[in-house]
């Protein structure tokens, strides 16, 4: 007789109740199937999880060298701000950006970045920029080399009349990081 004709085959795939020490064996294959995705997929979270883990810890291991402090460094940050013939500023970023920028790479005077303000009165009259210098002996060094320039004299010399002049005061301040500054 077939097993949709037993009267017990309304009790589901277990059978009769004397039935159920009497296991289906296409019920085991289909629980011990998914008892082993079930495994296989822990497993999988398991590894992915570590991975993630070991990823991560290495990446911030990584990151946290990138700028490590020194003990004993020297290195320090020059501000320079630039207050020009009111309207010149926008002159002053050229002449940097087209000769300064070169002279500075000449002598070793490392430019962080160079910023022009945007807000009225002062973005019509100054220039701001940041040298990074390893010590600051070596920062007067660098600077007397780059006055000692030829090229640099004649720039100077082309600005002195009223008509080319740019520059009505600089502003220098040497700086150095504090001991929570991500930048060293």
């Amino acid at each position: 007789m077939p097993r949709a004709q037993m009267p017990w085959a309304s009790l589901g795939p277990l059978g009769p109740p004397d039935a159920i020490d009497q296991p289906d064996a296409r019920l085991i294959t289909s629980l011990a199937r998914m008892h082993n995705r079930m495994n296989l997929s822990r497993w999988t979270v398991f590894g992915v999880a570590v991975f993630c883990f070991a990823a991560g810890a290495l990446l911030t291991a990584r990151l946290s060298q990138l700028n490590p402090v020194k003990a004993g460094s020297n290195r320090v940050f020059e501000l320079r701000v630039y207050h020009t013939v009111p309207g010149k500023a926008a002159a002053l970023q050229s002449e940097f950006r087209e000769k300064v920028t070169r002279l500075f790479a000449k002598h070793d005077l490392q430019s962080v970045g160079y910023w022009a303000p945007t807000d009225a009165p002062a973005a019509d009259s100054t220039f701001v920029y940041i040298l990074a210098h390893p010590s600051r002996d070596e920062a007067k060094k660098h600077w007397a080399a780059l006055q000692a320039d030829p090229d640099f004299q004649a720039m100077i010399k082309s600005q002195q009349t009223p008509e080319t002049k740019l520059v009505e005061k600089v502003d220098s301040t040497y700086m150095e990081p504090t001991d929570f500054s991500p930048m060293k």
